[in-house]
């Protein structure tokens, strides 16, 4: 690389507000995140409107703190990534108007960045990306397994059918009486409870690299109401076990079995359920046994959602000469392509 590329990541797509500025596509110079978690969790989940409201108070002082961290000024910024989809449509027209408006003001480059692509980059500021890779994503929002022959080509080989893995956990979590976000405790809970309960797994059809949790979640409902009614009782931890166990079975037993079936070199894991300590440790046990792919999985800041993925992602497609306009809009409903 003849010269250095500093890119300022925006990131407003659900309810953290985050700005950070990368070098490079692979160091982290900063990474601001202003969370809005508090205001959400009485109501159990996210609440647009609020998300929205808190963006737009939040959006212009994370911008400035990012740039004051980092000691770069927008002059030696090269361009202006910026989450374009999927989303909250409300949250996500914050960060890209105020993206826009910095683009025009100091003539800089503007790159819209799909939010997926930013948790699967999200790796590339911990380790070199290597050929072919694959990627599980998983989110409260998605589960997906990527493939990839070369940067910013991505290839959706299996992907949720209903519930996402995360949304899974928050429903089972709430049906426990926990707090939002809901998985975090059940994870805890996991580690400290035993599988007592035999709960479903949906393999699909034969082959299929597809997920479905609807099922599994109906499961654990449907148990906890016919113990209520017999006037037993449950466990909440080993409920949180047999879930769990449930759960990174089939994301992991898919992951291994696509990895071989694509001849990866490499494995990365991202997305906010990537902070689950139970995913990580049977991912790392199950890959170990694979001499020859490797496996990565980003510390938890860069788990769940931040900038620094999306200036990393954005980096990419910048060097790559991809370029937005002023027309760009949020697309809450963006394809991975």
């Amino acid at each position: 690389m003849s010269h250095d590329i500093y890119v300022l990541g925006i990131e407003t797509s659900c309810d953290e507000t985050a700005a950070a500025v990368v070098k490079n596509g692979t160091e982290i110079l900063s990474n601001i995140v202003a969370s809005q978690m508090e205001s959400h969790k009485r109501f159990g989940g996210v609440v647009p409107e609020i998300a929205s409201r808190h963006h737009v108070e939040q959006i212009t002082l994370v911008i400035e703190e990012a740039m004051n961290k980092a000691g770069v000024s927008f002059q030696q910024l090269n361009a202006i990534a910026v989450t374009q989809g999927p989303g909250l449509v409300g949250a996500l027209l914050i960060g890209v108007n105020a993206a826009k408006a910095l683009a025009f003001a100091y003539g800089l480059p503007l790159v819209g960045v799909h939010h997926i692509a930013g948790h699967i980059y999200a790796n590339r500021l911990v380790a070199d990306m290597k050929f072919p890779l694959l990627s599980l994503v998983v989110s409260g929002g998605h589960t997906e397994l990527v493939y990839m022959e070369e940067h910013g080509k991505f290839q959706v080989i299996g992907e949720t059918r209903d519930d996402a893995a995360g949304e899974a956990y928050d429903k089972v979590a709430r049906a426990l009486n926990l707090p939002y976000p809901g998985g975090p405790h059940i994870d805890r809970l996991a580690h400290e409870g035993r599988v007592t309960i035999d709960l479903p797994r949906a393999w699909l059809e034969e082959g299929s690299y597809d997920f479905s949790f609807s099922g599994l979640k109906s499961a654990v409902l449907n148990t906890l109401h016919n113990a209520k009614q017999r006037g037993e009782h449950i466990d909440p931890k080993n409920m949180a076990a047999s879930f769990q166990a449930s759960v990174i079975d089939v994301l992991v037993t898919k992951t291994v079995n696509a990895a071989k079936e694509y001849n990866v070199r490499q494995v990365l894991l991202a997305g906010g359920v990537a902070a689950n300590r139970g995913l990580r440790a049977e991912l790392e046990r199950k890959m170990a046994e694979l001499d020859d792919i490797e496996l990565v999985i980003p510390p938890l800041s860069l788990c769940t959602d931040n900038a620094a993925m999306i200036a990393a992602a954005g980096t990419v497609l910048f060097e790559q000469g991809k370029r937005a306009d002023m027309t760009l809009n949020a697309d809450p409903s963006l394809e991975l392509a």
